[in-house]
């Protein structure tokens, strides 16, 4: 026969045993909310790696330039090293959108490979990247193979880049 006592001690007894569950059943979705911050975080890394592409071979060097981080974003690869997106945007026009590299035939930049790490506000990328003109008969010509070292950050929502090194680790003659 169940006491009042008896029936209280179950009672206890539950409720110890539930409390955990529901703590951890709440810091479980708060893992689940945090892991997939990351990997939006990840992902929108990703699109402004892919737009980087995109401005630069449509020669939208003002679209370009805003994919870094106002006042502080730098570009530093072989044409020099530019800090801030107008800066950025005058070195592109000077070197790129005057020609100075002799390349008159559409061109692609191909990305691959990349590892993105991404810590709160601030991340890191490595990834690979081809340069690709049409050479003779039409036919794609591989230019320039080389990487990217990328120091990323949140500015209002939106990740820039805060460093972009560009290192071309095998270049190849200009067609």
């Amino acid at each position: 026969m169940l006491t009042i006592s008896r029936i209280n001690s179950i009672l206890v007894a539950v409720v110890l045993a539930v409390s955990p569950l529901q703590l951890f059943a709440a810091g479980s979705v708060s893992d689940i909310e945090s892991r997939l911050r990351v990997l939006e975080d990840r992902e929108a890394i990703r699109t402004l790696l892919v737009e980087y592409g995109r401005t630069l071979d449509a020669r939208d060097f003002k679209g370009f330039s805003e994919l870094f981080a106002r006042g502080v974003g730098e570009w530093n690869g072989g044409m020099g090293v530019a800090r801030g997106p107008e800066a950025i945007r005058k070195l592109m026009e000077h070197t790129i959108g005057n020609n100075t590299s002799g390349i008159n035939s559409p061109n692609f930049h191909v990305f691959s490979n990349e590892t993105i790490n991404v810590n709160g506000d601030r991340a890191t990328a490595v990834s690979k990247w081809a340069f690709v003109v049409q050479g003779n008969n039409n036919r794609p010509q591989w230019v320039y193979l080389g990487h990217y070292d990328d120091t990323l950050i949140r500015e209002e929502g939106q990740w820039k880049y805060l460093q972009r090194k560009v290192t071309s680790d095998i270049p190849g003659e200009k067609p």
